[in-house]
């Protein structure tokens, strides 16, 4: 997921995201750029499903890292065929 704004991010903001997705198996991207961004693992029954409770954890880890809510302007899900196409 990524949302962009009107600033460039620092790397203490994007620390603090990477703080906040680290309970989630995730990362975070952003500095220096006028957006933040993050990849976080979840298990869900579909696609839908799936990009949906990362949504409600990307939005979770933005207001705990302190992040302007900024909209979400990119999100993408992908399935683990590994395990049986599990989202």
């Amino acid at each position: 997921m990524q949302a962009e704004g009107d600033r460039v991010m620092r790397h203490d903001e994007i620390v603090a995201l990477a703080d906040a997705v680290a309970g989630l198996g995730g990362v975070a991207s952003g500095i220096g750029t006028m957006g933040f961004g993050a990849q976080v693992v979840v298990e869900a029954p579909d696609q839908d499903a799936a990009l949906e409770r990362g949504l409600e954890h990307f939005a979770a880890a933005v207001e705990t890292a302190g992040l302007p809510s900024w909209p979400v302007t990119w999100a993408e899900v992908e399935g683990d065929d590994e395990f049986g196409g599990a989202w």
